[in-house]
């Protein structure tokens, strides 16, 4: 239930329409989500009814707060939509809130979302609220609610408070201990600070005084293991409420120094004047080691009261800078970064992110003042000058851009809503990953995400898939804390899907989609156990008289056998496979091979037939120039029928489409024409077949433009008529009656947006007459066919052939 909770309020900040804004309306859209109704089929679903006022009690902040800082954000993001409920008599009874995020999930079907909360879980995340900071009531006849432990941290800061403790509530185990970050911190803010950086998304300075007012306000206790050396070990951050709910007890502290006290403890080792100091040097008792005032931050590295032990000249320069630049190991021990040596052992190994190499580390590889040598240079000046050159003397060389890939790494998980959910549960290793290891496993992130996807019956599924995986892989190596090599485990272990059988929705025994255990997993552990038994059964047939040991090493020899003779087996049967995927593959190229030559074959017989129209040889049964006369052709009596569309009466359709024909003909005619003067008559002689398709060309694009023509006339002349007239009344009459337009109807812009729609519904309704009109038209020209014209050329020869020749024929025959 924690990690649920915990993802859908990770997923909700990090919601665009959320991320970014202030804490107060982060938290009043965490709230208004945890008060709002489960889907119940009523039209009230996904909302929370509530008081401006009682949601500055929830917030910790006065009315006007509410409405500067929280609501106005949010709906201008588009995170919130609020509306204001009346009474009968118009008093403002309420204000009805509406969680965007939420409501965009759930009308999108996302099931498996993590905003997709059951009623049971977001009464569980309000009961926690409620715990936390929820304001109490005491309501007549009932039992009263407490307050929550922040319920009296009001004012400034009060909403920040209350995320950062509800964030580390819901990231702390039942141990108490919150989960802290790894990798490199800075000495100063610690590594509980930066922790509850991350998690508020602000900085480590911002987060360690939210995390001191939480410690004064007594929810929060910080302490250090104790160490060998007695020496400050790892800090750890517990969760009082959380620990205080499961029974746990504070773990006892390592004592520390009185605050009157001149030295701090030393080891009982220690020799010189690191010695033992006596009874001024004893250390005392306190709480919880840390848990300074917040205005103690920069002693926060040793215990309260203590200071640093040195009975060296309190003028010397510091050998070690404040603040190592980036944190890499072997970067506190000078240029070389070699492992220590001698009385440097430990000296630079930080315990922890708080206890930071500065602190402690060999500033200088060969010669320090714990070996009692003068270092020859400064590490300081070493360091850069090496950072410079890239190498220092005998130093190992970086590579190029390591810095940079270095600097670019993203501590916080990638801003993909998706990826969020798949890598939140290695958030620890995430953040423990160079900038390049970090592209990379959020390459294999995605494929295997659109992988799962495409396993998945329905979409949105994935991410959760994948996080699951990654939780149970956790589990299996005991945590983020044993493993050692982040960047190889995500890739080999955490994101790999790892199928128990040949069913490619299986992994480690589990349906992908169903959540059920595989049932091909069970088939074969049925098959290998009927075999181990019918073995059995073998041996005890055979050999009755077997001690048990006998009797299970030739059981186990038997089995042997057997699967080496399943494997012999299944490599034969792959390589037949092979090979007959081969011999398939070669007939199958032998085939496109022969379809090729065929259909090269037919295509040459077809180049060699002659023209249909005017038998010129070797045209693939259709020249150039009569390609162009069909369609010129075609486009004259397409014209003659847009034409018609309009302009004829029932039966007139005939008459128009002769017009248009001797129209259109004058036209190519004037067209050709123009070409004929334009041509030499050498070219003409030279290629009469290219003069011929010339001129066919210029009559189709004469015929083409006079066609656009005619069709811009018709959907003009339609658009005029009475049916597309009602339909631009009707859609300029909707436009206008449109909810944003209903103050000023006759407003500029109402006015322009209702004759645009208008005009836009009357070109469609043309275009929808053009096109009825046309079947119309076809059907009467079908029914009504035109005389066929003279015929031409060549059509007429066999009929002057057949004329008998007298005397009195003596004038030319006009054909």
């Amino acid at each position: 239930m924690r990690l649920r909770l915990r993802n859908a309020v990770q997923a909700l900040l990090a919601d665009p329409s959320i991320a970014g804004q202030k804490d107060v309306a982060r938290l009043a859209a965490v709230v208004l989500y945890a008060k709002s109704r489960a889907p119940m089929g009523g039209k009230n679903d996904n909302q929370t009814s509530i008081w401006v006022a009682e949601l500055g009690r929830w917030l910790g902040v006065g009315e006007s707060s509410v409405h500067r800082n929280a609501l106005a954000p949010l709906k201008k993001s588009d995170g919130v939509h609020t509306k204001v409920v009346r009474n009968s008599e118009g008093h403002p009874t309420g204000l009805e809130c509406l969680v965007m995020p939420l409501w965009r999930i759930r009308k999108g079907g996302g099931a498996g979302h993590p905003l997709a909360l059951s009623k049971s879980e977001l009464a569980t995340l309000l009961r926690l609220i409620e715990v936390l900071f929820g304001p109490g009531w005491a309501p007549e006849g009932k039992e009263p609610t407490p307050p929550g432990l922040l319920a009296d941290r009001r004012s400034k800061g009060a909403a920040t408070d209350r995320l950062g403790l509800l964030l580390m509530v819901l990231n702390t185990r039942a141990s108490g201990w919150l989960q802290l970050v790894g990798g490199s911190v800075k000495t100063k803010e610690g590594r509980g600070a930066a922790t509850l950086a991350r998690l508020l998304g602000c900085s480590p300075a911002g987060a360690r005084k939210v995390l001191a007012r939480l410690t004064e306000a007594g929810v929060v206790a910080r302490q250090r293991k104790a160490t060998a050396t007695r020496m400050n070990g790892r800090g750890k951050v517990m969760l009082l409420p959380v620990a205080r709910a499961y029974g746990r007890a504070l773990a006892p502290v390592e004592a520390v120094s009185e605050a009157g006290s001149m030295f701090s403890a030393r080891p009982d080792g220690a020799c010189g004047d690191h010695g033992p100091a006596g009874a001024a040097g004893a250390l005392g008792t306190s709480g919880i080691g840390g848990a300074e005032a917040p205005g103690g931050a920069a002693d926060q590295e040793r215990p309260d009261g203590a200071e640093l032990h040195a009975d060296h000249t309190s003028v010397v320069t510091p050998v070690v800078p404040p603040q190592l630049d980036c944190g890499f190991s072997g970067e506190g021990r000078g240029g070389e970064g070699r492992r220590p040596e001698r009385v440097c052992v430990r000296e630079d190994q930080a315990a922890d992110g708080e206890d930071a190499a500065a602190g402690s580390a060999s500033p200088v590889a060969k010669d320090g003042p714990l070996r009692g040598e003068k270092p020859k240079e400064s590490p300081v000046e070493g360091r850069d000058g090496q950072r410079a050159a890239g190498a220092g003397a005998g130093g190992r060389p970086k590579a190029v851009g390591w810095e940079k890939a270095q600097q670019q790494r993203r501590a916080a998980l990638p801003a993909d809503l998706g990826l969020r959910v798949a890598l939140g549960p290695a958030a620890g290793l995430w953040a423990q990953l160079s900038g390049w290891q970090q592209d990379q496993v959020q390459a294999a992130a995605e494929a295997e995400i659109k992988r799962l996807e495409g396993l998945l019956e329905h979409q949105g599924g994935g991410p959760r898939l994948l996080a699951d995986r990654v939780t149970d892989r956790l589990k299996e190596s005991g945590g983020e804390a044993l493993i050692d090599k982040p960047y190889g485990w995500l890739i080999r272990k955490g994101l790999v899907q790892r199928q128990a059988c040949t069913d490619r929705r299986c992994d480690d025994g589990i349906r992908l989609d169903t959540g059920a255990d595989c049932e091909m997993c069970g088939n074969v552990i049925y098959i290998r156990r009927a075999r181990r038994a019918k073995t059995a059964a073998e041996i005890d047939r055979d050999l009755p008289g077997l001690s048990d040991s006998e009797r299970r090493r030739l059981l186990e020899e038997r089995l042997r056998e057997r699967v080496a003779i399943e494997a012999e087996d299944l490599a034969w049967r792959q390589e037949r496979a092979r090979v007959e995927q081969a011999r398939r593959d070669a007939a199958a190229r032998e085939r496109a091979e022969r379809e090729r030559q065929a259909a090269a074959a037919a295509d040459a017989v077809r180049q060699a037939l002659p023209c249909k129209d005017c038998a010129l040889q070797r045209s693939a049964g259709l020249c150039e120039a009569c390609g162009y006369r069909r369609r010129t052709k075609a486009a004259i009596v397409e014209a003659g029928l847009v034409a018609a569309t309009w302009s004829a009466a029932p039966g007139d359709v005939a008459a128009v489409t002769a017009e248009v024909r001797s129209t259109m003909e004058r036209d190519i005619a004037a067209v050709c024409a123009e070409y004929l003067r334009a041509m030499d008559p050498a070219d003409r002689e030279a290629g009469p077949d290219a003069f011929a398709a010339v001129l066919a060309y210029g009559a189709l694009h004469t015929a083409q433009q006079a066609l656009a023509e005619y069709r811009r006339n018709a959907l003009a002349m339609l658009g005029r008529t009475d049916e597309a007239e009602a339909e631009a009344r009707r859609a300029y009459q909707t436009e206008q009656g449109r909810p944003w337009y209903r103050r000023n109807p006759n407003g500029a812009d109402a006015v322009a947006a209702a004759t645009q729609e208008a005009e836009a519904a009357r070109e469609r309704t043309a275009e929808h007459l053009l096109v009825v009109r046309l079947e119309q038209v076809r059907e009467q020209a079908a029914d009504h066919p035109e005389p066929a014209a003279a015929a031409l050329g060549a059509d007429r020869l066999p009929e002057l052939a057949a004329r008998p020749l007298d005397g009195d024929t003596t004038g030319p025959v006009i054909v």
